[in-house]
Order: structure tokens, then C-alpha cells, then sequence
């Protein structure tokens, strides 16, 4: 017998907890250098390569599953889906704005059965304009289904009732049983609660993408154990991408419990930036999750060198200078120093210049291709990332044996000129307006305006 189980979560930090499941991440090979920069543009492909199911373009979203012990033999696979606020319409309601989108779930077992479906509308209201443009993982939606051990096809559609766009994603998985003696896998999570009973909800806040913020401060990683013959040692081991034990520790369950729950906590700035393998109890019955620990959980960005590069035209500041010449030792710490003391409105969740930056620096990329260096690094990219959007452009290429392009910044009295001097499209601006934005940037560092 199937059951639909609703397991009603909210998180405080996140602006929306919905309610409504997925499959196992595995170790995949890392990126090369080459393609680190291509993934702070495409958060996704990091999502896909660590096994979490993703959906792409009208609606993109990331999931994962986390599967526990259910009434009787049962098994719950609770599902947590990610998305970001800038990805719904938001319409203005009185003095918030709301977004209106619906989540269709279904499973069907493989060997054939009656499907397992769930559907539920969902709202997120907002006080301002400026939170409905938020690129981190503003809201979370959350859901489990009761079901029986075996392989499941699980299918998703997340709709945004305001346009009308959907994306959908679908995956096969195996639900694992659990008998008297065995335990769950290690599941990252935001908050936790444990339980006592097969019966009752699992009373958790998943962290679907699985992201850890260089420098916070603690991170979960919640484990049950089911009817353990007294008491029970269990191993917990971390590794990081370079295979290195970063965590030695041992879970304690006193045992002869129907349910009982354990809490790895630990500092992400313990481990090296990148993959970070969480892995409990010994051979040949070892569970395991993968978590990415990066700079941000809006903008995977897992090297320190590559960060220090693509902060090259943020605004300078003590704080910045400080991380350029930071020992390894002492840059979680000046990391997080850099990220508070330059943090515009730290009442927020986010990092609104930062985010502002990297959604500049990633326009810039694809805009300004084929200089013979990535879009960023070009001098129309440099402008674009430290001044924003020109308020005019003209182009007179097509008349202009120079070749000349004007952008013009009315807020900053501003007018650069780009000229393509060698006649195979790289433009680069003249010495003048080189001075002039130079000029500008400086004032801004002032907080001049």
C-alpha cells in the first residue's frame, strides 16, 4: 500500500517553505580550471555534476532527496527543491509583492504499480522590489512520499502561475528499506529536529544544493538510526576533493530506540573549498553525502585564487586589499571580515553589491565574446562591471573606419569612447575616457555617488 505523507516544514531564514522528493549524489570528477569560471555563470552544472536533480531554463531549480524510515516497512523520501526569487513574476498586491507557482510531483514504481502524485500551489510575498530580484536560494519548498522500498521513477513540474513557464525534470532511484539495526545517510540540512517514532514526520529542513558558505559558522548533517541492538558506535569521516580526512568523529546512539537522531556538526572553513565527502559507518555499510563548500551559497565560486581574480574591479577597501595578500591560515577569517564590512544592508540574508557584481560580470561575459579574452576581462566588460548599464549606446562601426563605439552615463556625466583600432573587433577605450572612468570609479569607492 502507498501512502502520500505531507510533511509541513518551515525555515525562518528563507522568505518561503513549501511543501511537497528525488535521487542520490555520487562523487563525479571535478572540474578542470578551465571550466570554474563557466560554473559561477551556470550554478546548475556544479547541482548536476554532484548528482542533485536540476531543471534549466524557463524556471531552473535545484532538488535533492533524502530517504528515511517510514511507518512499518515503509520508506519516506523527502524532497528539497530550490529556487531563487528572481526566477517567478512577482505582481505588487497593497504594499507586497507576490509570486504564485505550483509544484506537481509524481512517483511511479518501475516494476509497475499504482503512481504516487502530489500537487500544491504555493505563494511567496515579499515587502520590496529588490527581494524579488534575489538570486540566492530565497525560498524552499518541501515535501515527502510514503513509499515502498524498490526503484521509482520520480517526475517534477514547477509552474510560475504568473507567465505561465514550466520546467520539468524526471530521474529513477532506488528507495532503500530499513530494518532493526540499519541507519539513514548522512543529509545536510538548515535546521533538525529529531523523532522518536517510524510514525511521525521527519522534522527537518533539508539544504537541497547542499552549498556551504566559506566561514559560517556550523553546518548540520543529520543521521537516524532504527532499532539499533544497544549501544552503537558509528564512524563519521570528511574528506575533501583532494581525498584528505578533514573530520575524524564517532555518532553515539544509545540504541534500543525505535528512532533515534544524531548531529554532525562542523565549520565549513574546516575543509578546503570545493567537494566535501561526508561519509557514515564502516565497510561494506558506509552512507554518504557530497556538499560543496564555496565562498557563497548564490555564486559557486571554489578557489581562492579565482575569487581574488573575479573580485578584479569590485571597489576597493582595506578589507579587500587584506584578502589579496592573505596566508591560508587566515582567509576564512579575512573572508568573512570582507564579506561583513562591505555587506550594504547586513539586516538581509544577502550580499546585494555582491550579487549585483557577479550578475554584471556574468552579462559581461556573454555579451562581450570573441576579443581573443572571456567577455569579462574585455574593456567594455570592465566598464559595464564596475559602472553598469550605459544609459545611451551608439555604435558608428558600420560608417566609421575607426571603428567607434560611445557610451553614455548620464547619472555620472560620463561619456567613453571604444575604438577598434586594429579593425578585428577589439575595442578598447580611448586614454581620455580611461582617465575620465577612472575618475568616476574612484569617486564611487569614496561613496561619493
Amino acid at each position: 500500500m502507498h501512502r502520500l505523507q505531507s510533511l509541513g516544514v518551515c525555515a525562518s531564514v528563507l522568505l518561503s517553505a513549501g511543501c511537497g522528493s528525488w535521487t542520490r549524489p555520487g562523487k563525479q570528477p571535478a572540474p578542470a580550471a578551465s571550466e570554474s569560471f563557466t560554473e559561477v555563470l551556470d550554478i546548475n552544472s556544479v547541482y548536476r555534476r554532484l548528482g542533485r536533480l536540476t531543471a534549466g531554463e524557463p524556471l531552473p531549480f535545484v532538488a535533492d532527496v533524502a530517504f528515511f524510515a517510514g511507518e512499518g516497512d515503509s520508506t519516506v523520501a523527502l524532497m528539497g527543491l530550490s529556487l531563487e526569487n528572481q526566477n517567478l513574476a512577482f505582481e505588487r498586491e497593497g504594499d507586497v509583492f507576490v509570486a504564485r507557482y505550483r509544484v506537481e510531483l509524481s512517483a511511479q514504481p518501475v516494476a509497475g504499480g499504482r503512481t504516487v502524485e502530489s500537487a500544491k500551489d504555493q505563494v511567496v510575498k515579499v515587502s520590496t522590489f529588490a527581494e524579488t530580484q534575489r538570486s540566492d536560494e530565497s525560498i524552499l519548498y518541501q515535501d515527502g512520499l510514503t513509499l515502498q522500498p524498490g526503484n521509482w521513477k520520480i517526475s517534477v513540474q514547477v509552474t510560475d502561475h504568473g507567465l505561465g513557464k514550466a520546467s520539468h525534470v524526471e530521474a529513477g532511484y532506488h528507495v532503500p528499506s530499513f530494518p532493526p539495526g540499519s541507519i539513514s545517510s548522512p543529509r545536510l540540512a538548515y535546521q533538525v529536529r529529531g523523532r522518536s517514532r517510524r510514525s511521525a514526520p521527519v522534522a527537518i529542513i533539508l539544504n537541497p544544493r547542499g552549498t556551504l558558505a566559506y566561514g559560517m559558522d556550523t553546518a548540520l548533517a543529520y543521521v537516524e538510526g532504527y532499532q539499533l541492538p544497544g549501544p552503537t558506535a558509528v564512524p563519521v569521516r570528511m574528506f575533501d576533493s583532494r581525498d584528505s580526512l578533514v573530520l575524524a568523529d564517532t555518532l553515539r546512539f544509545a540504541g534500543n530506540r525505535e528512532v533515534e537522531s544524531e548531529v554532525v556538526r562542523f565549520a565549513p572553513d574546516s575543509a578546503a573549498l570545493g567537494e566535501l565527502h561526508i561519509l557514515v559507518g564502516t565497510p561494506p555499510h558506509v552512507d554518504s553525502t557530497v556538499a560543496i563548500v564555496s565562498f557563497s551559497v548564490g555564486w559557486v565560486v571554489t578557489n581562492f585564487d579565482d575569487m581574488i581574480s573575479l573580485l578584479r574591479y569590485f571597489p576597493d577597501s582595506p578589507a579587500l586589499d587584506s584578502l589579496r595578500k592573505a596566508p591560508a591560515s587566515e582567509r576564512a577569517r579575512l573572508w568573512k571580515s570582507f564579506y561583513h564590512s562591505t555587506d550594504p544592508n547586513p539586516a538581509t540574508p544577502v550580499h546585494e553589491e555582491l550579487d549585483a557584481y557577479f550578475a554584471r560580470l556574468a552579462i559581461a561575459n556573454v555579451r562581450f565574446r570573441g576579443e581573443g579574452v572571456p567577455g569579462w576581462r574585455t574593456e567594455r566588460g570592465e566598464a559595464l562591471i564596475r559602472l553598469g548599464e550605459p544609459d545611451e549606446v551608439y555604435d558608428a562601426s558600420a560608417q566609421s573606419q575607426g571603428r567607434l563605439i560611445r557610451w553614455e552615463y548620464t547619472q555620472y556625466q560620463l561619456v567613453l569612447y571604444f575604438v577598434d583600432e586594429s579593425g578585428f573587433g577589439r575595442y578598447r577605450l580611448t586614454p581620455s575616457s580611461r582617465a575620465e572612468m577612472d575618475r568616476v570609479v574612484a569617486r564611487l569607492s569614496r561613496g561619493e555617488g
